[in-house]
């Protein structure tokens, strides 16, 4: 295991622990004694795509962001298993090295199916899920398969990378170009296995069906103009007994990245009630 300090941005500390099979880079922020919040990115992404959260979550949790093997700074090694199993795996080895013994695990997007896996292998660990963007289950896929006609994102230009990713926001969101060069690092030979393993997930149960066996508390944001799964979906993890969805007017499929005060507001009331529940 490796530790540095970041003194130049808002990450506290960054880590690369070294597990059987690949190295997982991990952010953590805020207080190490307050509740753990860990952050699970989508399949096109990394770690960096929480930050624009950071400063909102930071004052009452103990945030850690992961890299997935093969994003972001973590390993890539030949051979690698991305299927979501093995990831949920890491995750829960991850969680174990850093002594985490319970956290609440958010995933935007992809990172949502992550998150549910999680659960469903680790459920001494998980005290509660939150889904951002995260569809129920493959027939609420509206998203058109972008023709990307190159090896790898680096020969993409900032233009056409914007087009590819354009459905991931709200119409007329002006993508940053940070987020354009988080774009640029996929490998897209880890995005098409990963892409494949996801759905092959959700071909065997629905993420409702995963999560209502669990009995976790659950919370549900999407945006109502997402381009990606269909907004009216979001209804479908009503089947869950106690989930709360929250619909997110004029923002798109990354309400995290699109409005981060907007998507805080009610994860941060709905871990507030998760704290005062267990007082």
């Amino acid at each position: 295991m490796t530790t540095s300090e970041n003194t130049s941005g808002p990450t506290a500390e960054e880590t690369t622990l070294t597990l059987a099979d690949g190295e997982i880079h991990v952010c953590q922020d805020g207080p190490a004694d307050a509740p753990a919040l860990v952050l699970i990115h989508g399949t096109a992404a990394s770690a960096r795509s929480w930050e624009p959260m950071l400063p909102l979550l930071t004052g009452s949790h103990r945030v850690i962001r992961v890299d997935l093997l093969g994003c972001g700074a973590s390993g890539r090694p030949d051979g690698a298993s991305y299927a979501v199993a093995d990831q949920a795996r890491r995750l829960g080895d991850v969680l174990d090295r850093l002594g985490v013994g319970r956290a609440c695990v958010v995933g935007h997007s992809s990172g949502g199916v992550f998150a549910s896996a999680v659960a469903e292998r680790r459920p001494d660990l998980v005290t509660a899920v939150v889904l951002i963007g995260t569809g129920p289950h493959m027939a609420a896929y509206i998203a058109k398969e972008a023709e990307l006609g190159a090896a790898s994102w680096a020969e993409l230009t900032d233009d056409q990378i914007r087009r590819a990713i354009s459905d991931g926001f709200h119409e007329g969101f002006e993508i940053p170009r940070e987020y354009v060069e988080q774009f640029r690092d996929v490998d897209l030979q880890v995005f098409g296995a990963t892409s494949r393993t996801i759905r092959a997930f959700y071909g065997e149960h629905s993420l409702p069906e995963r999560l209502a066996s669990l009995g976790k508390p659950l919370l549900v944001l999407f945006g109502e103009e997402d381009r990606r799964w269909n907004p009216a979906s979001a209804a479908d993890y009503r089947a869950v007994p106690g989930a709360t969805v929250h619909l997110l007017p004029g923002l798109g499929h990354s309400p995290n990245l699109e409005d981060p005060p907007r998507t805080a507001a009610p994860l941060l009331t709905f871990t507030e009630g998760l704290r005062q529940r267990a007082l």
